[in-house]
C-alpha cells in the first residue's frame, strides 16, 4: 500500500485557521495569506495541497474560487478542495479552474443519489469522498454534516457501502474528536477503512 501525505490548509473569513473540533467558537488563526503559506507547504516538498471552504462548510456555496485560481497558478501545486460543494455547477466550477479533485462531504450524506451522478459524470478520479464522523455512545461511527452543525443518521460503514458500490477512488475521513487537537490521527479508525 502507498500513501501521498497532503497537507491541508482550513480558510475562513480569508485567515489560515484551525477550528478545536469543528467549533467556529474555537478558533485559531496562522495568517492572514493562505498563498504564502501554501508556497511553504511546496518548498517543502509537498506536491499536492487540501483547502477546505469553512465558510461555505457551514452555509454552503463554496467561495474560495479567486484563491483557488491564485494557489494552483502560484504554487504549481495539484489541489484537492472542498467546503459547501452543493451543485454541479460548483463541481464543474472548480473543475475547470484547474482543481484535480472535489471534496464532498454533505452532499454525500443528504444526496447520494446525486454524489453518484457526480461521479459517473466527472469521473471517480476527480471527487473525494469526506466522511467526517464521530462516535456515538454506541461506539457507531456517525456523520455530522453542515460543518458539523447538524447531526444525522446516517453511519459511515452504510456510507462508504453505498458509494463503494459506484466506483468510489478517493477517501478522506475525518475522526471529528481528533480534529484541532493535535492528538495524531485515530489509527484504528483508518486501520477499519483500509481493511474494507
Amino acid at each position: 500500500m502507498s500513501f501521498t501525505l497532503i497537507p491541508a490548509i482550513d480558510i475562513r473569513n480569508g485567515r489560515v485557521v484551525r477550528l478545536f473540533q469543528g467549533d467556529y467558537q474555537r478558533e485559531t488563526v496562522y495568517g492572514d495569506d493562505p498563498v504564502a503559506v501554501a508556497r511553504a507547504y511546496a518548498d517543502a516538498g509537498a506536491e499536492w495541497l487540501h483547502l477546505v471552504d469553512l465558510d461555505a462548510a457551514r452555509f454552503g456555496g463554496y467561495t474560495q474560487l479567486p484563491l483557488v485560481e491564485r494557489l494552483i497558478a502560484e504554487t504549481g501545486l495539484r489541489l484537492q478542495t472542498g467546503g459547501g460543494i452543493r451543485a454541479a455547477q460548483d463541481v464543474e466550477g472548480l473543475l475547470n479552474a484547474g482543481v484535480e479533485r472535489v471534496v464532498v462531504g454533505t452532499q454525500a450524506v443528504r444526496r447520494p443519489a446525486l454524489v453518484t451522478a457526480w461521479l459517473r459524470q466527472y469521473g471517480s478520479e476527480h471527487l473525494t469522498l469526506a466522511p467526517d464522523t464521530r462516535q456515538d455512545e454506541a461506539g457507531v461511527w456517525r456523520l455530522p454534516v453542515s460543518g458539523w452543525t447538524e447531526a444525522s443518521v446516517s453511519t459511515l460503514d452504510d456510507l462508504l457501502g453505498t458509494y463503494s458500490q459506484v466506483g468510489l477512488k478517493h477517501v478522506l475521513c475525518t475522526d471529528i474528536s481528533r480534529d484541532g487537537m493535535l492528538t495524531g490521527f485515530n489509527i484504528e479508525l483508518y486501520r477499519q477503512l483500509a481493511a474494507r
